[in-house]
């Protein structure tokens, strides 16, 4: 990592310090902890040791050697980052960069979220975000970017009138009559190509089948194009018919829980068969409160409740997609703070699952979702993204907002302990 203060004729010097000092801060060592590694499971009493920013133990009792700095957990809870699989963080361009940014990314990590996707938002300042977060001159989470590429010339976005949140008016719910007019196959690849120049972390898109539309065939055109720029593609479907159509192109990971339309047997058997992980996005379509105890949507206006029945479909699709196997990980796709997300998100998870089930959605299978195998568990080799909660949250999920202490990549990055 990069140290932007440094000035150039010192850069040597200064970075010959910052890493030293980065080092020191990646070596710690936690006693008396109550340890969910992520992998279902627990240790009552236990401490964990990191050496160079990752994972070296976990064991139960005290550790053999202390590395660096000691953090007696006090008993609570130590358990993995939290991963955010679909979010829209980027909230403008230059100006907020400077101005907002700062204070957005210190929300995800006093939620406890360590990694954050950002689920193709503007290229440019999500790449310039990315950039600051991985240089240090913005303290937040890693960012991994999606790129956006279209499957057909109408599938680009949700539908409805310009600034309307896409999800009150999604073309998903709408008759589908006529095909939708397809993009020629070298732009498609010519857009790939694009994304892969740019330095995206992958490609973000959107699928609504039309009747006869190229919807489909296009998706598998910009999965075997990502595949030469080893690019994953991740893909927005929310109705049954999409995500199959979705499965069938082999896309790497699915954005959203199937909630329009009901999923049978055999059909939850085939999308979890096709091991593709798919992330939760269920507190989209429940309402959030506000303080004056109004139902809203996630764009803070009133709640549009011809929308709720996915409120009920989502839950019931995602549990039968669990049964039949499906990697099912956390992500929102709201814009509330990380912690109140978090907090409507676990409203219809918990109809469906049990604190355990949660807590590996949350971690393990987040990590999954964003196709990362380096994070989501404490396990050795593992960067060591760890948060500290007060309470049990196999016992009370909602203890899960109890974040207390958070640790990025071996650096202690909020401790309110």
């Amino acid at each position: 990592m990069r140290n932007a203060l440094c000035p150039l004729s010192f850069g040597a010097v200064c970075a010959l310090t910052w890493v030293s000092s980065a080092a020191l801060a990646q070596e710690l060592t936690i006693t008396n902890a109550r340890i969910l590694d992520g992998t279902g499971s627990v240790i009552e009493r236990g401490a964990v040791v990191v050496t160079e920013g990752r994972i070296e133990s976990v064991a139960a009792g005290s550790p053999a050697a202390s590395r660096g700095r000691v953090v007696d957990a006090a008993g609570k809870t130590v358990m993995p980052g939290f991963i955010e699989s679909h979010r829209h963080p980027i909230g403008g361009g230059a100006e907020w960069l400077a101005s907002e940014a700062p204070a957005r990314m210190r929300e995800f990590l006093d939620a406890g979220f360590t990694t954050v996707l950002s689920a193709g938002d503007d290229i440019d300042t999500a790449l310039e975000l990315r950039s600051r977060l991985e240089d240090g001159r913005i303290e937040g989470p890693r960012l991994i970017v999606l790129g956006r590429v279209p499957t057909a010339r109408a599938a680009a976005g949700g539908g409805g009138a310009p600034r309307v949140d896409p999800a009150r008016s999604d073309r998903s719910r709408a008759p589908r009559t006529e095909a939708a007019a397809a993009v020629p196959a070298a732009e498609t690849r010519s857009a790939v190509a694009a994304m892969a120049r740019a330095g995206v972390d992958g490609l973000k898109t959107n699928i609504i089948v039309t009747p006869g539309g190229p919807e489909e065939a296009t998706l598998t055109l910009i999965v075997q194009e990502a595949k030469k720029h080893n690019l994953p593609v991740i893909t927005h479907a929310v109705t049954v018919d999409d995500t199959l159509a979705a499965v069938r192109a082999g896309v790497q990971s699915l954005a959203h829980t199937p909630h329009i339309g009901h999923l049978t047997d055999e059909q939850a058997k085939f999308i979890a068969a096709a091991r593709i992980p798919m992330m939760s996005t269920l507190g989209v379509f429940v309402p959030y409160f506000d303080d004056e105890n109004r139902p809203t949507f996630r764009d803070f206006e009133p709640f549009p409740w011809n929308t709720l029945s996915s409120g009920g479909q989502g839950p019931v699709n995602a549990r039968l997609l669990w049964e039949a196997g499906i990697v099912y990980g956390y992500g929102t796709d709201t814009r509330f703070l990380p912690r109140e997300s978090l907090a409507l998100e676990l409203r219809p998870l918990a109809l469906m699952f049990s604190p355990r089930d949660i807590v590996q959605i949350l971690t393990r299978n987040a990590a999954r979702a964003v196709l990362r195998d380096d994070i989501g568990t404490l396990e050795p080799g593992k960067l060591a993204d760890i948060v500290i909660v007060d309470g049990d949250p196999l016992e009370t999920v909602t203890d899960l907002l109890n974040v207390v202490a958070v640790i990025k990549s071996g650096e202690i990055v909020v401790d309110e302990r």
